[in-house]
């Protein structure tokens, strides 16, 4: 799948991922109307108004972009047909020709953490018969705790041919707390020691160079934009695995600031926008010019900002 993805990039020119993370506050009146009249203001009219959003971006997109990312959280807040949301919103953007990214974070260990893995990129056997429950191509996997939870999920991709994004510098205020702690060596030693984010990156393009595509390995890193001075460090540490970069525009990331995620060949990393483009009817320079009724068309015309702005970054 990691074939696939390079692929789409090159062909749309576009190394951007959509980040379909709906809230009902980013849903223009018409669709939660049209949903409420049909299912109530419950669960299922809520679900159901999610995956309508969803489907006319994916239309207004999916000539655009190579891949969008659906934040499993946003759904499962609305129980089982949340979850119904999102397994149509996955389906739907597969069969638009888009590589599917869940992003699921799950970190576990042993059969726990296989069964996340068969659930979103594996099949399961049920009886005589063999389902696919989810259909993500990639999923996002956090490394806490250790190779007991990676390596499962890196057992189905390899069954399946699909991929991971693991979590190594993550782009929230906060993430510091922990991923830049300083590790090895001694107190008085520092130049010996080096911050957990760097720890996982050696571990992901150790993983990363058993499991390889034709270029690219199928076992990613996710790295912030917020954070491209250790983006650079980090594309050194993991030359073959493809970086999954959040926090551009909601967050404060720019295109000219994302040189270092992207390698020499201008391909190894793809960048993550979900407000900045399934929120672009309701602002600036958007709301002026798109009204709700126009949301998709919002959408289209914020990706094709991005792009442009993104040449500043891989363009050499």
């Amino acid at each position: 799948m990691i074939n696939k993805l390079v692929a789409e990039i090159k062909k749309k020119d576009a190394p951007i991922v959509v980040g379909l993370d709906p809230m009902l506050s980013y849903l223009p009146g018409f669709i939660l109307d049209a949903a409420f009249d049909s299912y109530g203001e419950t669960l299922e009219g809520a679900s159901e108004a999610i995956w309508q959003f969803n489907k006319g971006l994916i239309d207004a997109v999916c000539d655009l972009v190579p891949a969008v990312k659906p934040q499993v959280a946003m759904y499962e807040q609305f129980g089982v047909p949340g979850m119904e949301a999102f397994r149509k919103t996955c389906e739907y953007a597969s069969e638009k020709g888009l590589v599917v990214i869940g992003d699921i974070k799950r970190g576990d260990i042993g059969s726990t953490s296989e069964a996340y893995a068969i659930g979103h990129v594996g099949h399961i056997k049920v009886g005589s018969r063999t389902y696919a429950p989810f259909t993500e191509d990639f999923v996002t996997v956090n490394p806490y705790l250790g190779s007991d939870g990676v390596n499962p999920f890196i057992k189905v991709c390899r069954q399946e041919k699909k991929g991971i994004f693991v979590l190594v510098k993550t782009s929230n205020p906060s993430s510091g707390e922990f991923q830049d702690r300083l590790t090895g060596g001694s107190a008085k030693e520092e130049s010996d020691r080096m911050p957990l984010y760097e720890v996982v990156a050696n571990k992901v393009a150790l993983w990363g160079r058993d499991h390889m595509g034709d270029d690219y390995s199928y076992i990613g890193a996710v790295v912030g934009a917020t954070y491209p001075e250790m983006g650079k460090t980090l594309r050194r540490l993991m030359p073959r695995n493809y970086i999954l970069v959040p926090g551009y525009g909601a967050q404060g990331g720019k295109g000219e600031d994302l040189k270092p995620f992207f390698n020499e060949d201008g391909l190894g990393a793809i960048v993550n926008s979900s407000r900045g483009i399934i929120c672009a009817w309701q602002k600036a320079p958007y709301k002026e010019s798109f009204g709700p009724f126009a949301y998709a068309d919002a959408a289209r015309q914020a990706v094709l900002d991005m792009r442009e702005d993104l040449k500043q970054a891989y363009v050499r």
